[in-house]
């Protein structure tokens, strides 16, 4: 038992595990950062999944056919931002109930995505190129991790930071979030409500999209119908449990990242449990932290914007 332990600990701080860990929680750094905005906005959109199963398919295909991995992700965020466009006028242009229109949007997100990857399916790319700094890069245990990985990590990473002083540091953040606290306090002042929430919609399908994209082009050079696996869901819950605080985002990417791979990393020790148990790790810690956090919240009360999830419809 000791011994057992002793190689799932050797494992977990191995410098491959850390590796795997950084490239399966950026799809869900980049996917839950985009929906953070979303939601400081007052607004809740489910179809993050199928945001991202579409941007896979199209960043996939655009990628294929020109043969840069900037263009697959060029096509990803546009992918992403279209279908967030469409929510975005079926919710703040007709007051369409949101939490339907999400729903609609995942399911209709993953039919497209079939349809676009049909054709693409079996088809292999060059994936994203790692860094590679002469000195830096071999640098014994750091130099791979903070030196050695895709552009996709560095770009979530600054992405999140920007989030940050968006939110907190700029006039617009200030204004984002006082239209998800109270979007009629906000009307009253003057700001464009719907404006100001359509443009957080755009930004969190454009993330979505090139969540999606990442798995494609980075993780797995290839593209398989419903290669997203949920992740868009995960990410939902990763806002939540980071109480819609980009610091608190990260831990959690990479908290859940970890948990998904934890499985498969396992397997080779031969540990006894059954492995439909080890891939159902990550989707039982999303149900167990969002169980916890609610039953937390009850008494505590919530720190979700005031207005999540309110059609706004001003007076003409």
């Amino acid at each position: 038992m000791l011994e057992a332990l002793g190689n799932v600990v050797q494992l977990i701080f191995s410098v491959s595990f850390i590796l795997t860990v950084v490239t399966a929680s950026t799809p869900l750094l980049l996917a839950s950062s985009g929906e953070l905005v979303v939601e400081r906005s007052g607004v809740l959109n489910l179809g993050v999944e199928g945001m991202m199963i579409v941007g896979a398919a199209c960043g996939f295909a655009g990628a294929y056919l020109s043969g840069s991995i900037f263009v697959g992700a060029l096509c990803g965020i546009l992918a992403g931002a279209v279908l967030a466009g469409i929510f975005g006028v079926l919710t703040l242009g007709l007051a369409v109930n949101q939490v339907a229109t999400g729903l609609a949007l995942t399911i209709f997100g993953v039919g497209l995505s079939g349809l676009i990857g049909a054709g693409f399916v079996g088809q292999k790319i060059v994936p994203a190129a790692h860094l590679d700094l002469p000195v830096l890069t071999g640098l014994p245990v750091i130099g791979r991790i903070l030196f050695g990985e895709d552009a996709f990590v560095y770009l979530s990473m600054a992405l999140i930071i920007g989030i940050w002083l968006f939110l907190y540091r700029t006039r617009a953040g200030l204004v984002l979030r006082a239209v998800g606290d109270n979007h009629a306090s906000a009307y009253s002042l003057g700001y464009p409500v719907l404006r100001i929430r359509m443009l957080a919609v755009l930004f969190g399908g454009a993330c979505a999209g090139l969540a999606g994209a990442y798995l494609p082009l980075a993780y797995t050079p290839f593209f398989i119908p419903g290669m997203t696996s949920g992740r868009g869901w995960i990410a939902l819950a990763l806002v939540v449990f980071a109480s819609w605080r980009p610091g608190r985002l990260v831990i959690g990417a990479y908290l859940f990242g970890a948990v998904s791979i934890l499985g498969l990393a396992l397997q080779p020790l031969q540990l006894g449990i059954p492995q439909q148990v080890m891939n159902s790790l990550p989707y039982l810690a999303t149900v167990i932290v969002l169980v916890l956090i609610s039953r937390t919240r009850g008494t505590a009360g919530s720190a979700a914007p005031a207005s999540l999830g309110v059609v706004f419809v001003p007076d003409r």
